[in-house]
């Protein structure tokens, strides 16, 4: 638990602490490619701060192998057309138990990377992946202005 306490705090830069702009809560995946079953409906709630450049979020949630994770992310993302985003995200979850499944890991912290949008309230993101037991991962979700 230390660790990912650690992790949480890593990542949000001072100038963010005033208070978060987005509440989302992210609803499922899917695993496209995939050789083994994984559990696809994903609860989790993350929370915001939208940056000038940068987004920098913070959450858990019910991951792929029916285990509670922390996430710790930064974001850039781009509006195209009114209420309508692209961009791209990197960040770290704690996969507790699990990071022996990851091609790439520290103990049980795995690096994420990826492509997200955001229409209105919806949001996706697309997760390139090893490809030994997904190719990628399509995670769905509703999001929320707290402002």
């Amino acid at each position: 638990m230390k660790l990912s306490v650690i992790l949480l705090a890593a990542a949000l830069p001072t100038t963010a602490l005033a208070g978060p702009d987005r509440l989302s809560f992210l609803l499922g995946t899917e695993h496209f490619g995939a050789t083994q079953d994984f559990q696809e409906i994903n609860p989790g709630a993350f929370l915001t701060w939208e940056q000038k450049t940068f987004d920098y979020s913070v959450g858990a949630f019910y991951n792929s192998y029916s285990e509670v994770s922390v996430l710790a992310s930064i974001g850039y993302s781009y509006e195209l057309l009114p209420e309508f985003e692209v961009g791209v995200f990197s960040g770290l979850a704690l996969y507790p138990g699990d990071g022996h499944r990851f091609d790439a890991s520290v103990g049980d912290v795995v690096p994420l990377v990826g492509l997200q949008t955001r229409y209105r309230n919806i949001f996706a993101q697309l997760i390139p992946a090893e490809g030994t037991s997904v190719d990628s991962l399509l995670a769905v979700g509703l999001t929320f202005n707290l402002d």
